[in-house]
């Protein structure tokens, strides 16, 4: 059985940080590159950071310079570090697996960034 699991997600303070993780398990994980999608209410489910299966990485305008997306082949989990944490970046995340025509998707785990 598929399962993509997030985690990490919370309140916290503008200027703060969080880092989520996306546990991955029923199928192989290294062959799959990742995504972190996220959406807040009343928009459109955005691109936040993707990862290939070698390493490649490519981030959103928007959180560039603050994001970093990484995997861990051992342990079969995707992490998004988020530094510099905005308002703005307050949405539900979730991750996204995708090889070939073949995607799954997380639950989501919702970040609330508010004083």
């Amino acid at each position: 059985q598929v399962q993509l699991v997030e985690s990490g997600g919370g309140l916290v303070q503008p200027g703060g940080s969080l880092r989520l993780s996306c546990a991955a398990s029923g199928f192989i994980f290294s062959s799959y590159g990742f995504c972190w999608y996220r959406q807040a209410p009343g928009k459109e489910r955005e691109l936040v950071a993707g990862i290939t299966t070698v390493g490649g990485r490519n981030y959103g305008d928007s959180v560039k310079g603050r994001f970093t997306i990484s995997r861990d082949n051992a342990k079969n989990t995707v992490y998004l570090q988020m530094n510099s944490l905005k308002p703005e970046d307050t949405a539900v995340y979730y991750c996204n697996a995708f090889w070939m025509f073949t995607q799954y998707w997380g639950q989501g785990t919702q970040v609330t960034v508010s004083s």
